[in-house]
């Protein structure tokens, strides 16, 4: 790639910005249902190949210190572009992903997904395109070769240019299921995927909680949950038994923490009144007194 002057780079994007401003004053009122499709198709392409400059930017932005950012590259970028955090992280990983890479010696490098750039770079497809190809990749096992990588990609961004994302989704599950038919991952696998991400608090106080489980963990709630009642449910009168536990809880290993205490594991429950909704005096020591 040749290197440009500044005064280049200003130029076109002058020149993109008046071409941006002359169609945003156009009217289209004289077009055909099927011309003004084609023009929807058009546009879609433009904005498409847009992030493909970006890439480069940001890549090279990833070199800068953060005294010259005056900040992490996600948080200046965030606020310089006026968009999300997570927004920028998203950028930032797309771009180490599909933009241009200098080898230590300063060779240029293609991109590490060269099928998917290219797409992108012809407008063929898009940022939700690009995501379920990249989230492919986070569900291939650590032992599969680079060759096979690589023709995964290339034909994950080849029907990529001829759907829709969601579309994309079921073929790249097809696909891992072809070249991991066993299902069979790695604790060290699993480790690198497993965490829980706290959402901000919401104005009634309620937080959303999204993440991913270890299958241990996952069986743990689901047998805390089998006796959990529905939201809502009414007050049940049946009457509620003592408690009859006289061992303790068998121990859990830190990685798998282990249920919450409540009724559905100390013994009662959910008709007796004294004890629900349940609370820790009534979880701990079993029925409340009358």
């Amino acid at each position: 790639m040749l290197a440009n002057t500044r005064a280049e780079i200003v130029e076109v994007l002058d020149a993109c910005d008046a071409a941006v401003e002359r169609l945003c004053e156009l009217s289209f009122d004289v077009l055909t249902t099927p011309e003004r499709m084609a023009i929807l198709e058009r546009l879609e392409t433009v904005a498409r190949r847009l992030p493909v400059p970006q890439h480069q930017l940001l890549n090279q932005l990833g070199t800068a210190t953060k005294e010259e950012l005056g900040d992490t590259l996600r948080n200046t970028l965030a606020d310089r572009l006026r968009i999300t955090r997570a927004q920028a992280s998203r950028r930032i990983a797309d771009a180490a992903d599909l933009g241009p890479r200098m080898s230590l010696t300063g060779e240029p490098l293609p991109p590490k997904l060269e099928a998917t750039a290219a797409a992108q770079r012809r407008g063929r497809i898009g940022s939700e395109h690009v995501a379920e190809i990249r989230d492919f990749f986070t569900h291939l096992p650590a032992d599969i070769d680079a060759g096979t990588r690589e023709h995964a990609e290339a034909d994950l961004a080849d029907q990529a240019t001829a759907t829709r994302p969601d579309e994309v989704a079921d073929y790249a599950t097809a696909l891992l299921t072809y070249l991991h038919p066993d299902g069979e991952f790695s604790d060290d696998e699993r480790a690198k995927k497993r965490g829980l991400s706290l959402g901000k608090q919401d104005p009634d106080g309620m937080s959303k909680l999204t993440g991913w489980i270890t299958p241990a963990l996952r069986a743990a709630l689901q047998a805390a949950w089998a006796n959990w009642p529905p939201p809502a449910s009414p007050t049940p009168t049946t009457t509620c038994p003592t408690s009859t536990r006289a061992s303790p809880m068998p121990r859990r290993s830190a990685a798998t923490p282990a249920p919450r205490l409540s009724v559905s594991t100390m013994g009662c429950r959910p008709g007796c009144w004294r004890c629900w909704p349940p609370a820790n005096s009534a979880t701990i020591t079993g029925c409340r007194s009358p």
